[in-house]
């Protein structure tokens, strides 16, 4: 639940943010955050076929 409440407060913050970067910067983050995103889902997929 900490976790969920961490990462919508920095959605937040990234979203009012990305009003004031300019646009190769958001799209980097953006690529960021999409990279993550996908290392946490193959973990867990892996985390949850393996037990």
């Amino acid at each position: 639940m900490i976790f969920l409440v961490a990462a919508l407060l920095l959605l937040g913050v990234l979203m009012g943010t990305v009003a004031h970067v300019p646009v190769p910067v958001s799209v980097v983050a953006a690529g960021v955050i999409g990279a993550w995103l996908l290392v946490f889902a193959a973990r867990e997929r892996r985390r949850r076929h393996h037990h």
